[in-house]
């Protein structure tokens, strides 16, 4: 299915990432609306049509499908029971298959495995008992994370050798659990990748992540790491959006390693949307992810994205908003504030882009 100028696309979420898109969306002639609970959603204000109603509310959802010529969504969570409603109706790009895949922890890491794609040893967890057997397997120190619905370092614990197992399993308040080895990596990395149904693959440069209280502060493109470790983080996106038949963009998370023959990569986790660590895009290169994303579900040709120079992305998050009078004033600085409500400690704000000029090509 192809698109036209004029069309509309229905997004599902309201937060910062459903506004990028809407905004990525209008400046190629295609409207928006969008889908979301909250009626404070940020998205809502560059939409000219909005549906404020829950995700189970399958009358709504049925009124949204009738108004949108494809679906897409701006967060991982979506139920799938919202994903059947509007597939039954019109294309819900990326597909429900890949919903299924990655917002199940284990279900993720069985598939990334299968490829022959390496991760940290992990192991179900279902139980005080079983959690034992995962720490005599995998050892200490390792990362304990439900199965389902955890970001930005919530809901998960790292285990170390003195804890008391009973209250960490019962501080996680789950049934489901996985237990990842604790990797000793030298940096984080991501690669943001777009992937068209005619099965073009385009991968955004790999960038380089810094986090601050598990949520992500800083990323810089492109990473400080080998030619070589970068080409092999791209070949595993590519292959993991090949094997996921995937439409859209999807960002994945990797972890770069030490070893003795030289690093190599391990990938951590996969977002099936755009992704904050894909955010200097808007202003660092050619094409920006969120426009990436729109042409894939339109079906329209990908672009080649051609980086602008080394770039900076800063997160404001919290009350790191109230200084955006100051980022304003900084050369070459571009500011984004995504018109959320009051800061609250760990609510991403909006974000700075910095972009250092490639040097000039001798004649």
């Amino acid at each position: 299915m192809k698109l036209k100028p004029g069309d509309t696309i229905g997004i599902l979420g309201g937060g910062q990432l459903g506004r990028m898109l809407a905004l990525a969306a209008a400046r190629l002639g295609l409207r928006c609306q969008v889908f979301s609970p909250d009626p404070d959603s940020p998205a809502f204000d560059v939409v000219l049509n909005a549906t404020c109603a829950e995700y189970a509310d399958v009358e709504a959802l049925e009124l949204f499908a009738n108004d949108v010529d494809v679906v897409t969504y701006e967060f991982e969570n979506v139920p799938s029971a919202a994903a059947m409603v509007l597939a039954a109706k019109r294309p819900v790009l990326p597909g429900r298959n890949v919903l299924e895949t990655t917002q199940d922890r284990l279900t993720e890491k069985d598939f990334v495995t299968s490829l022959g794609i390496g991760t940290a040893a992990y192991a179900e967890v279902s139980s005080v008992a079983s959690l034992r057997e995962a720490i005599m397997r995998i050892g200490l120190p390792a990362v304990l994370k439900t199965r389902r619905f955890g970001y930005d370092g919530k809901g998960q614990a790292i285990i170390r050798k003195a804890d008391d197992l009973e209250r960490v399993w019962a501080e996680l308040g789950t049934k489901a659990a996985i237990l990842e080895a604790f990797v000793p990596f030298e940096r984080e990395i991501s690669v943001v990748a777009a992937r068209g149904a005619d099965g073009q693959v385009e991968c955004f440069d790999v960038t380089e992540n810094e986090h601050q209280n598990h949520i992500l502060k800083i990323s810089r493109a492109p990473a400080a790491i080998p030619d070589a470790v970068a080409a092999e983080a791209r070949a595993i996106a590519t292959r993991i959006a090949t094997a996921l038949n995937y439409v859209g963009v999807l960002a994945v998370e990797m972890f770069v390693v030490p070893g003795k023959d030289g690093p190599t990569v391990l990938v951590n986790e996969t977002a099936p949307r755009v992704h904050n660590s894909g955010h200097w895009t808007l202003d660092g290169a050619s094409i920006s992810q969120f426009e990436q994303h729109i042409r894939a579900i339109a079906g329209w040709p990908l672009g080649k994205p051609v980086r602008h120079g080394s770039v900076t992305m800063t997160n404001l998050i919290g009350d790191e908003i109230r200084d955006y009078e100051r980022w304003l004033t900084v050369p070459g600085a571009t500011v984004h504030l995504y018109g959320k409500g009051a800061p609250r400690p760990g609510r991403k704000m909006g974000h700075v882009t910095e972009v250092a000029p490639l040097p000039a090509k001798a004649e």
